[in-house]
């Protein structure tokens, strides 16, 4: 073997030695995020279970409307407006954008 192509082999060898030690720092930093990500798979678990179970919703949806009907419809008046106003201002973006 020449001396270049012991060289690049010695080379690689460090490198790769290089990044297994930055995989395991990594992974000892990402300890810190591990109960984020616990509670981001929990949240998805949820709403999965929900797109299943829509009849949960619904059911929880009339017990709110029968308790508390004010409360109930004042805050979807609320939630229709934020949603037009979302509305209004992705088409006042892409309109400054110069995207339709």
């Amino acid at each position: 073997m020449s001396t270049a192509r012991i060289d690049l082999a010695l080379k690689k060898q460090r490198l790769q030695f290089r990044s297994s030690a930055l995989r395991n720092e990594l992974a000892g930093h990402a300890t810190f995020f591990t109960p984020l990500f616990a509670a981001g798979d929990k949240v998805r678990e949820g709403a999965r279970w929900l797109q299943r179970n829509p009849e949960v919703m619904v059911a929880a949806g009339v017990a709110l409307v029968v308790a508390r009907p004010r409360n109930v419809f004042r805050w979807a008046r609320r939630g229709v407006v934020a949603w037009q106003a979302w509305g209004r201002l992705n088409a006042w973006i892409d309109t400054r954008r110069g995207t339709q």
